[in-house]
């Protein structure tokens, strides 16, 4: 009958081997090393580290000042103008956006260029025969008319007349 064969492992000793990973750290990674020391010396010549050292001791009346800042009626008001731009700017279709912008560079673009003579009332007339002219009044009236109508004060339901 086979005899098992005893299997002797010497101890692991981690605090070890994390001591000889570290005194070979500096050969295999010299480079990085080096520009790790280069930029930690910059931060300290253009005194970041003076800045987070105050920052931190300072920390307490950083965070009322800025609690403060963002609890005023404005920003409340900025916070919640930036999430409906955000809104809005989600919903339009990019292909449109990007004729809006492409017809307002093409044609504020070169501004200092137009014609200093007003155009006459009768060409102003006349462009409104271009079916491109009546298609971009169109899409600026009907914006204007939903605006019209969500600016309008809302009736309430309560019949005055009684």
């Amino acid at each position: 009958m086979a005899q098992p064969i005893p299997l002797k492992l010497p101890p692991r000793d981690p605090k070890q081997e994390l001591l000889v990973r570290l005194e070979e750290a500096p050969a295999e990674h010299a480079a990085a090393l080096l520009d790790g020391y280069e930029l930690l010396q910059q931060l300290h010549e253009h005194g970041v580290f003076s800045l987070i050292r105050g920052a931190l001791g300072a920390g307490d009346k950083i965070i009322e000042v800025a609690s403060e800042g963002a609890n005023s009626d404005e920003s409340i008001r900025a916070i919640r103008n930036l999430i409906i731009l955000a809104k809005m700017l989600g919903s339009i279709d990019p292909e449109i956006l990007q004729s809006v912008a492409t017809a307002a560079s093409e044609s504020f673009g070169d501004a200092k260029s137009v014609d200093s003579h007003p155009p006459g009332a009768f060409s102003i007339l006349g462009s409104f025969a271009s079916a491109d002219s009546r298609r971009g009044i169109s899409l600026v009236t009907r914006f204007f008319q939903r605006l019209g109508s969500l600016l309008k004060p809302h009736s309430s339901p309560i019949n005055h007349n009684s």
